[in-house]
């Protein structure tokens, strides 16, 4: 883990520089790609992830919110083929790493990053283009 300062100047440039993007998410994509088979399962692109928050009912309404691995797994297989391949890999985790991008805003802030994560990707691609 390493502490790092990242804005989301840094990450949306990350993201909008195609090859630096693409092949992050291709090595990440390959890597959860256990059975080597060209596509996640529901269980391949949960492990990304880790252990998401069980969640039971929404406090202001009281109605039952559902299950967050469906809801993760859904929002990736775009193409309702029970299975997510490369390009809706890259193309929900474009629109996930901008939302980020657009949280972070302007200002800098300092977080601590895994070394592989894909914010601290977004980090070393800043750092050699001021090279």
């Amino acid at each position: 883990m390493s502490v790092a300062v990242v804005n989301g100047v840094t990450v949306t440039a990350f993201v909008e520089d195609g090859a630096a993007f693409n092949k992050c998410m291709e090595e990440r994509f390959s890597t959860l790609d256990v059975n080597g088979d060209g596509v996640l399962s529901r269980a391949e692109l949960l492990r990304g992830f880790g252990p998401l928050p069980v969640r039971g009912a929404d406090a202001e309404t009281g109605e039952e919110i559902g299950n967050p691995d469906d809801e993760v797994f859904e929002k990736f297989d775009a193409d309702r083929s029970g299975t997510v391949d490369l390009e809706e890999f890259k193309a929900e985790m474009k629109e996930i790493m901008l939302a980020v991008a657009r949280g972070i805003g302007d200002s800098p802030i300092q977080i601590a990053l895994e070394s592989d994560s894909f914010l601290m990707r977004a980090v070393e691609h800043e750092s050699t283009k001021r090279v």
